[in-house]
């Protein structure tokens, strides 16, 4: 299977045309040659909220399952990349930097000075590569087998080789809105936003038929299953932000089979005044639901 990939250059230099990135390329070529997709790249300042900034975007709107970094990993006090990459994780994966450093420290004893991290936000694995072309390099190859694997289990619902032939109860953990509330902000653009409203969705015992439609036979909910399509989430998210008003707008779904009381949707939305708010959560809000998600609920 090919997945899709995103890597993001960090540089001040680069950012401003100053020095040409060659890192980037060469680590979407080996990502290329070892039958990945790079949908998305990018060049960014070593600036901790730009850093964010695009972590976040490719994770949470744009749903790409491997974010690469490259540069900002030394001791410098610029080097932020992995301080960017922990404030946006909710998971480390300690092992994937470990193995880079061991196999860089058999060709420099310098392998040991690189600070990158790894971790999951979300289904998205993010791993911070150094600078130099030669040291990505050397610090992807020894890992980009294990990153593919690491990648399938992310995106199913259990183990990679244990999947069950009748799906499970999927708790896949909401992000924290407290965390979305500080990083939103911090947006760019926080200075123009009066209030932020959210929308949390979960599953229901009472059938669709018996609150909608008022049916008193119909059967208590015990599970639903729950899936999206994401390009019609960012579809949303873009026409929800170009709204009269509106600065801020974010969402997270869920997937898989969920029981009552799961956790199907998180909803952010800021802006100037409350209607502007209010109408921009009901625009997407309904959206996702008539034109995103699936949802078919088991009795």
């Amino acid at each position: 299977m090919s997945y899709a990939a995103a890597v993001i250059t960090v540089s001040d230099k680069g950012s401003r045309g100053e020095r040409t990135d060659t890192s980037g390329p060469a680590l979407c070529s080996m990502l290329e040659q070892a039958g990945w997709q790079v949908v998305h790249t990018a060049l960014v300042p070593d600036q901790r909220q730009a850093i964010e900034g695009e972590l976040i975007r490719c994770a949470d709107e744009k749903a790409i399952p491997l974010v690469l970094t490259t540069g900002g990993t030394g001791f410098s006090p610029r080097d932020v990349t992995p301080e960017a990459t922990l404030a946006v994780a909710h998971r480390e994966a300690p092992g994937i930097p470990e193995a880079m450093r061991a196999e860089s420290m058999k060709i420099t004893s310098r392998g040991c000075l690189s600070r990158g991290r790894a971790v999951i936000r979300n289904r998205t694995l993010i791993v911070n590569l150094p600078g130099s072309e030669k040291a990505a390099r050397e610090n992807l190859l020894p890992v980009l087998d294990a990153l593919e694997h690491g990648v399938k289990m992310l995106l199913g619902s259990g183990s990679a080789e244990c999947a069950a032939d009748t799906p499970k109860l999927v708790r896949r953990e909401r992000p924290s809105l407290d965390q979305w509330l500080r990083e939103a902000k911090a947006a760019p653009d926080a200075p123009k936003a009066g209030m932020y409203l959210f929308h949390n969705g979960v599953v229901r015992e009472s059938a669709k038929a018996r609150v909608r439609e008022g049916a008193e036979d119909a059967p208590s909910v015990t599970a639903m299953d729950f899936s999206y399509d994401r390009d019609k989430l960012n579809t949303l998210l873009a026409l929800t932000r170009a709204m009269p008003g509106i600065c801020y707008a974010r969402a997270w779904l869920n997937e898989g089979r969920l029981g009552v009381g799961e956790d199907l949707m998180l909803v952010l939305v800021g802006g100037d005044i409350r209607p502007h708010v209010v109408d921009a959560l009901q625009f997407l809000v309904g959206g996702l639901k008539r034109e995103c998600v699936r949802e078919q609920e088991l009795y």
